[in-house]
C-alpha cells in the first residue's frame, strides 16, 4: 500500500487542502493528513480543535486518516510505513522554502521523497492566514473553506457573516 503523509498547521483548513487531498488520492492508496503542534506559528486555533476540522472536512473521503503530530517529520513518516510527503504549491514563492525543507529532510532520513501537487487555479491564492483577515472582517467565507469551519472561524473571532 502506497502511503502519502500531507502535514501542517492547518490552522484552519480550506478548500485548497481539501483540493490537495483529492489530488493525494490519485497517487496514494491512503493519505494521512498530520496536523502539527507548530507553536511557534501561534495558531488560533489549538491542536485538538484543528484536527477535530480536518475530520470533519475529509469524513467523506475515503482512505483519508487525520493524526496530530509533533517533533520530525521524518520519524513520523517513517513510523507510518509512509512512503512520501506530499506538499501543496501555490506559486513560486512556495517553491523555496518547500524545497529547502525536502533537503533537509532527505539528509534526515533516507529515502525520504516530497511530491508536491499544485492546487486548482482557483485555490492558488489561499492561505489561511488571508482566511482568518476574511473572517476578522466580517468577509463571507463560503468560497474558502467549508461552512462549519467557517462558523468556528466567526465563533473565535466574535464576527458575523455578511
Amino acid at each position: 500500500m502506497k502511503i502519502g503523509v500531507y502535514p501542517g498547521t492547518f490552522d484552519p483548513i480550506t478548500h485548497g487542502h481539501t483540493d490537495i487531498i483529492r489530488r493525494s488520492l490519485r497517487v496514494f492508496d491512503k493519505v494521512i493528513v498530520a496536523v502539527a503542534l507548530s507553536p511557534t506559528k501561534r495558531p488560533m486555533f489549538d491542536l485538538a480543535e484543528r484536527v477535530d476540522m480536518v475530520r470533519l472536512v475529509t469524513k467523506e473521503l475515503a482512505h483519508v486518516d487525520v493524526e496530530a503530530f509533533q517533533g520530525l517529520l521524518v520519524d513520523f513518516v517513517r513510523d507510518r510505513g509512509a512512503r512520501a510527503v506530499i506538499r501543496g504549491l501555490r506559486a513560486i514563492s512556495d517553491f523555496e522554502y518547500e524545497f529547502q525543507m525536502a533537503l533537509v529532510n532527505r539528509k534526515l532520513a533516507e529515502g525520504f521523497e516530497t511530491v508536491f501537487l499544485t492546487p486548482s487555479e482557483e485555490y492558488t491564492y489561499l492561505t489561511s492566514s488571508i482566511i482568518k483577515e476574511v473572517a476578522s472582517l466580517g468577509g463571507r467565507l463560503d468560497a474558502f473553506v467549508h461552512p462549519l469551519v467557517g462558523a468556528r472561524l466567526f465563533g473565535r473571532r466574535g464576527t458575523k457573516v455578511s
